[in-house]
C-alpha cells in the first residue's frame, strides 16, 4: 500500500505529526548497536594498531565517544564509500592529555565508560555534558575508581568531572545498582590496574563489554554475576561489523505488535543472550517472533528477526527483567492500553535517572493521550484495553520517549504530534524514516 512521505523534524519546524496506521509490513536493517560502538571505539583507542568497525552508530551518543577520543589524541575517519563505517588508530595503552573538556554531550554512556579509561591515565581530564546529562549520577562510577587510585572531583555526584588519573590499584567491587556503564567502566579501569579486578553486580546485566575486552584480546573471566580482568594486558586492533542495535528495533517490534496480521522481519540484528530478553517479552505478549540464521561475531550472536502481530495480552515487569528491558521498558509502557490486560512495571526506578525522568514522562504523556496511568516510585500500573487519542506529545528532549510515542500513535485515534521529534537523532537520526517505510495507512 501507499505510504505518504513523512516529513523529517528540522530546527524551523521541530515537531512531527503522525497519522494512525492500519497496519506494519516490510524488511528493515536497524543502525549499529550503541553499547557495542561506544565499548569498540574506547578499546579501539588504546589497542595497538588500526580498528575498522562497520555499521558504527550513527547516533549522536556514539558521535559524542569520538569526539572525546580524537581530544585525547585518537585519530579516526570515516571510510569512504562503506556507510557508517570507520577506522580508529589507536594509540596503546597511554592516550594524550586534553587540551580541552572531553564534551560528552548528551551520553552517559561515553561518561561514565570512558572516565575508567581516563582514571588509568597520567593526567587530568574534565568530562562534560549538556543540561540532561549534568543531572545524570555518576557517584556510581566515583565511588570505585576512587578506590581505585583515582582522584575524582564533582558536585554532589554529579557532572561535570574533574579526574585525575594515574597509578591504579585493582579491587574486588560489588556493584549497589545494576548497571553495565558501571561494570564496564570499572574493567576498563582494570586494565591500567596493578592485579586482579572483580565486579560483582546485583543482577546480570548486558556483557558487551566483557565481549569487547575478548575481542581485542583481553583475558576476561565470568562466574556468575561476577566478572574478573588481569591489569596490564595489551589490546590489538580488530576489524567487525556491528550487528543492529535491538534496542532501536525494539520500537518496530512494539509497532508490528500492534496490528494483528502484520509481518516484518529485521536482518543482522544483536541476539545477545543479555539483550534477548526483549524477545521473551512480546512473545509473552502473544507476538509471534522468530530467529533465523543466527551467527556469532567476536562473541556477539546475530540473527535475523520476524515479527508477526497477534492480539496482546498483558505481563508484569519486575526483578531482573525490568535491569533486562530497561531501555525498552518506555516503549513498552507506551503500548500497554492496547494490551488486552494491561502492563505493570516495578523494580525499575532507574528510569528516572535516565536522559529524562522516564517514568514520570511515560505518564504525563500517556494521560495526555487519555489513558489512565497508577504512576508508582519504581514503575507504572498500566491499564488494558484503553483507547487512545491523537494528542501533543512532550518527549522532554529525551530521544527513547519520542520514539514510543510515535509507535503508540499508530493506533490512536487521530493525529498526534510530537514536538521536539529531532530528539530522537541522539540514537537514531533515521528513526522517522524507517517508521514511515513500514506503516500501511
Amino acid at each position: 500500500m501507499a505510504r505518504p512521505p513523512l516529513v523529517r523534524p528540522t530546527a524551523a519546524k521541530p515537531h512531527l505529526d503522525i497519522q494512525p496506521g492500519r497496519n506494519i509490513s516490510g524488511v528493515l536493517t536497524v543502525p549499529g548497536d550503541k553499547s557495542i560502538s561506544h565499548r569498540y571505539a574506547m578499546l579501539a583507542a588504546i589497542a595497538q594498531g588500526p580498528t575498522e568497525l562497520n555499521n558504527y552508530s550513527s547516533g549522536q551518543d556514539c558521535v559524542s565517544t569520538l569526539s572525546c577520543l580524537q581530544v585525547l589524541g585518537c585519530d579516526w575517519k570515516r571510510i569512504s564509500g562503506r556507510e557508517n563505517a570507520i577506522r580508529i588508530e589507536g594509540r596503546g595503552p597511554e592516550l594524550r592529555a586534553p587540551a580541552r573538556a572531553l564534551d560528552c554531550g548528551n551520553s552517559g554512556s561515553t561518561m561514565r565508560m570512558l572516565s575508567g579509561i581516563v582514571a588509568g591515565q597520567q593526567f587530568a581530564s574534565q568530562l562534560i555534558g549538556d543540561e540532561s546529562l549534568s543531572q545524570r549520577p555518576m557517584a556510581r562510577i566515583i565511588h570505585p575508581l576512587t578506590q581505585m587510585g583515582a582522584r575524582i572531583w564533582s558536585a554532589e555526584g554529579l557532572p561535570p568531572l574533574s579526574i585525575q588519573g594515574g597509578k591504579l590499584k585493582a579491587i574486588d567491587y560489588a556493584m549497589p545498582v545494576a548497571s553495565a556503564q558501571v561494570k564496564s567502566s570499572i574493567l576498563f579501569a582494570g586494565l591500567f590496574a596493578n592485579g586482579v579486578t572483580e565486579v560483582a553486580e546485583p543482577v546480570r546485566t548486558r556483557d558487551h563489554g566483557e565481549l569487547a575486552l575478548r575481542a581485542f584480546g583481553a583475558e576476561v573471566r565470568q562466574e556468575g554475576n561476577r566478572a574478573s580482568i588481569r591489569g596490564a594486558q595489551p589490546l590489538h586492533g580488530i576489524e567487525a561489523h556491528i550487528p543492529g542495535d535491538i534496542s532501536a528495533a525494539a520500537f518496530f517490534i512494539a509497532a508490528a505488535a500492534l496490528f494483528p496480521g502484520s509481518q516484518l522481519t529485521i536482518n543482522d540484528l544483536l541476539m545477545n543472550p543479555t539483550r534477548a530478553r526483549l524477545l521473551d517479552f512480546f512473545g509473552l505478549l502473544g507476538t509471534q517472533i522468530s530467529v533465523l540464521a543466527v551467527q556469532q561475531r567476536h562473541g556477539e550472536l546475530v540473527g535475523t528477526l520476524r515479527v508477526g502481530g497477534r492480539a496482546l495480552k498483558g505481563a508484569t515487569v519486575a526483578g531482573s527483567d525490568s535491569a533486562a528491558l530497561i531501555d525498552e521498558l518506555p516503549v513498552i509502557a507506551a503500548i500497554a492500553p492496547y494490551t488486552r490486560d494491561g502492563v505493570s512495571i516495578s523494580d525499575a526506578s532507574e528510569l528516572r535517572v535516565k536522559e529524562s525522568d522516564r517514568i514520570a514522562v511515560v505518564a504525563e504523556n500517556l494521560r495526555a493521550m487519555g489513558a489512565t496511568v497508577d504512576e508508582r516510585p519504581d514503575g507504572l500500573v498500566i491499564k488494558g484495553g484503553q483507547c487512545l487519542y491523537g494528542a501533543q506529545i512532550d518527549p522532554h528532549g529525551d530521544h527513547r520517549i519520542a520514539m514510543a510515542f510515535a509507535v503508540a500513535a499508530l493506533r490512536a485515534q487521530g493525529e498526534t504530534r510530537i514536538v521536539n521529534a529531532a530528539a530522537a537523532d541522539i540514537s537514531y537520526p533515521g528513526f522517522f524514516r524507517d517508521l514511515n517505510s513500514i506503516v500501511e495507512r
